[in-house]
């Protein structure tokens, strides 16, 4: 994804692929490191975290924005926090991956034709017609409801602070209400940031809400949706399915629930996952490290 040689002369460099399951796997793993480059927001690195790393000084997150990092933790601990460029098309095709598997039943009916099950024997959902209700309507969900249109269906949006004039901007409508918004759309999808004004934003209540023929699709932050209350939801019909690509635990855990409902499609956390952004963010990474070792740091959160 990138050409590492231009540090081969002052960075010796080691790649983790495993996944590492507690702080004191991170700690260890890393006690000798000088620079990590992490990946979104897989590992967190809490002030604890930084106390166990004392040789660490150079922190590079994907992306710009990384909440699981404590920012103010890394400058008493004298560590630099930079971050990457980032794209926001490959979470909104996501998006439309899963809405779309979701309506035309993908993955029974693939996993029956593989199997040899029974030929054709869902009854698909319409998004032509149908309405869509967004949760956020920034850089992401603007491009989800731009492509809402282009399939023929209503556009409804909310967030706290949205303006009729900046959904109009995207091609959708302002809802009067979350509870507007919940009761009367089809689909339903969330691309809001993770804060305490959106920490369990969907929860039973707003999830009785919904039709019993609409869905849920979550590739934002799984604490937005109350999971258990999702389970509920899935397993005594108040929505006709969900999808989302992000988890409160990540791997999901083996015995989890929702690897078990019903109509429910999930993903490992897919969104970012391209090419093209993982060739931007290791030579972005790549970039940050030669500007620090020259004493000018690029892209610095912290």
């Amino acid at each position: 994804m990138a050409d590492w040689s231009p540090l081969a002369d002052d960075v010796e460099v080691h790649v983790i692929r495993h996944h590492l399951g507690d702080e004191a796997a991170v700690a260890a793993a890393l006690a000798d490191y000088e620079i990590v480059v992490a990946m979104r927001e897989r590992t967190p690195f809490p002030a604890s975290l930084f106390e166990r790393l004392p040789r660490l000084r150079l922190l590079i997150t994907s992306g710009m924005r990384n909440a699981s990092i404590d920012l103010a933790a890394a400058a008493r601990h004298g560590v630099t926090v930079c971050g990457t460029p980032s794209n926001s098309e490959p979470p909104a095709e996501l998006t439309w991956a899963l809405i779309l598997g979701l309506a035309r039943q993908v993955l029974p009916e693939g996993a029956a034709l593989r199997d040899n099950g029974p030929w054709q024997s869902t009854l698909g959902a319409d998004l032509y017609g149908r309405r869509l209700g967004l949760i956020g309507l920034g850089r992401i969900g603007a491009k989800v409801a731009r492509v809402g249109r282009a399939f023929g269906m209503d556009v409804l949006a909310w967030s706290q602070n949205l303006t009729a004039e900046r959904a109009a901007d995207a091609d959708a409508q302002l809802a009067d209400s979350l509870d507007h918004l919940l009761s009367t759309s089809d689909f339903v999808s969330i691309h809001v940031q993770l804060g305490d004004r959106t920490r369990g934003l969907i929860g039973a209540a707003e999830l009785q809400r919904m039709r019993p023929t609409s869905y849920l699709v979550n590739t934002s932050r799984s604490a937005v949706v109350d999971q258990d209350a999702l389970v509920q939801a899935l397993h005594q019909g108040w929505i006709a399915g969900a999808g989302a690509d992000v988890f409160d635990t990540e791997p999901l855990p083996p015995a989890h629930p929702l690897r078990t409902a019903p109509n429910f499609l999930g993903l490992p956390h897919l969104g970012y996952v391209t090419r093209r952004n993982y060739e931007g963010y290791f030579q972005s990474a790549v970039e940050n490290i030669t500007s620090y070792l020259t004493n000018t740091p690029t892209r610095v959160l912290s």
